[in-house]
């Protein structure tokens, strides 16, 4: 093979890879133009390194996305990323580990056995259901929520619509529309007990303020934001318009002193920007539930009516 052919290669591989997250495929290859002595030479000197049947890394190290991007290639045609891992290209939940499979949607068809990837057959995948990510085809935020329905927690599902209603990718007609759309859908039950509660679902991020959140919710109390900016100061939950916010305390990171004065600074500030805030200790929310519900109560109705 010549220098000039040689280059000539090397430029489609960087092409397409660059294209599609460091990830390149044989029928790719081969459709652009490499030929098969020149595809079977790099894979033997490992300038080619196999992701799956026929889906190749180009280069040392797999880049960001580019797990899901092989995965998508290795599928075949009309494969999207979904459920756990479309979450995740979303940033609705937590990262994925590299370990962890990677779940491909597919529809009318067996998406075959590979490692590395989870797969679902679907017969419902739909245009309005399809959007893309950074190239890589990926479920909507809304069919991720009501994929998402039947594979994870509660606790984790309530999480992803939180976030992603804060981000404005999704609203909750547009789930209840779904939901009732799809009733016969695994996950649906789920969802639609998430969305009958009369308040928004609540973003936490400890098993306090989780354990908290129940409380508000066992004493049909109004339902606050969660984990909000609010003059500069994230809190744990607020009641806006009555001008009332709760933290959540634990011992491990409110036990030293400069963090004990530099949550009463915080908290002096928001008071001056009209937040009064009430402190409970995880201690208290699990060992005197009821009493914590009447003090919350107690303040939410004096802060009514000073509003009114």
């Amino acid at each position: 093979m010549g220098c000039t052919e040689s280059r000539s290669t090397e430029e489609i591989i960087h092409r397409i890879a660059l294209q599609q997250h460091g990830v390149v495929t044989r029928t790719q290859l081969l459709a652009a133009g490499v030929s098969r002595r020149a595809l079977e030479g790099r894979l033997r000197a490992n300038r080619l390194r196999p992701l799956h049947r026929g889906v190749y890394l180009v280069g040392p190290l797999l880049p960001r996305r580019g797990r899901e991007m092989a995965a998508v290639l290795a599928c075949g045609a009309g494969a999207v990323v979904s459920h756990r891992s479309a979450a995740d290209l979303w940033e609705l939940l937590p990262p994925l580990g590299d370990a962890s499979p990677v779940d491909i949607t597919v529809q009318g068809r067996d998406g075959g056995r590979r490692k590395g990837i989870r797969p679902h057959k679907v017969t419902d995948l739909n245009a309005e259901d399809l959007a893309t990510i950074e190239g890589i085809p990926v479920t909507t935020p809304v069919r991720t929520i009501v994929d998402l329905a039947s594979v994870v927690s509660a606790r984790e599902l309530e999480q992803a619509l939180a976030q992603a209603e804060r981000r404005q990718l999704v609203t909750l007609d547009e789930l209840r529309g779904v939901v009732q759309k799809r009733s016969g859908r695994p996950g649906t039950p789920a969802l639609r007990a998430l969305l009958q509660y009369h308040g928004s679902p609540a973003l936490t991020r400890s098993e306090a303020e989780d354990r908290f959140l129940a409380l508000i919710r066992r004493g049909r109390l109004p339902a606050p934001e969660a984990n909000v900016v609010f003059g500069g100061h994230e809190l744990d939950f607020l009641w806006r318009s009555e001008g009332l916010a709760v933290e959540v305390d634990g011992f491990a990171f409110h036990s030293s002193r400069s963090q004990f004065e530099r949550d009463r600074h915080r908290d002096a500030q928001l008071l001056v920007g009209g937040i009064q805030v009430i402190r409970f200790t995880w201690r208290q929310i699990e060992a005197e539930p009821y009493a914590v519900l009447a003090c919350l109560a107690q303040a939410l109705a004096r802060a009514g009516l000073r509003t009114r």
